[in-house]
């Protein structure tokens, strides 16, 4: 079993809800639930909207590898009604997001998945929550 850290967020719809239904689905599809971070409501990073952002992060066991999860959740934000990721830096408004942050002690840096995520240390909606739930991986 690997010990996961993950980003979600959301800003369109019930986020709320959003948020909810994608924590069921991980702890369906993607391991147990360890500890979840208290949700912090955010503006946009990287792109305008009017719709601000809940973000939270979360501990899972899981027996799944790393591109398994990065499959596993990319299915999961479709069900839940994302339709496209971000590509070459362009962000967007969406129902759900959710990233692989840390996985165990891996380095990874493939096309398709670098791990630790590359820009979680930049992101203090992200680094917020993960430190909540994980204060040993402060730097």
């Amino acid at each position: 079993m690997a010990t996961l850290y993950l980003s979600l967020g959301t800003n369109l719809g019930d986020r709320q809800k959003n948020l909810s239904l994608a924590l069921e689905l991980i702890g369906s599809e993607v391991g147990t639930v360890l500890s979840a971070s208290d949700i912090i409501e955010t503006e946009p990073w990287g792109f305008d909207s009017s719709n601000r952002f809940l973000n939270m992060a979360v501990k899972v066991e899981t027996h799944l590898q790393p591109l398994e999860v990065l499959h596993t959740t990319q299915e999961i934000e479709r069900k839940l009604g994302r339709t496209h990721k971000t590509a070459a830096g362009e962000y967007h408004d969406r129902p759900i997001d959710i990233d692989i942050l840390l996985y165990d002690d891996l380095v990874m840096n493939t096309p398709e998945l670098t791990i630790p995520h590359p820009l979680m240390y930049e992101r203090q909606f992200v680094m917020k929550p993960l430190l909540q739930i994980a204060p040993e991986l402060k730097k």
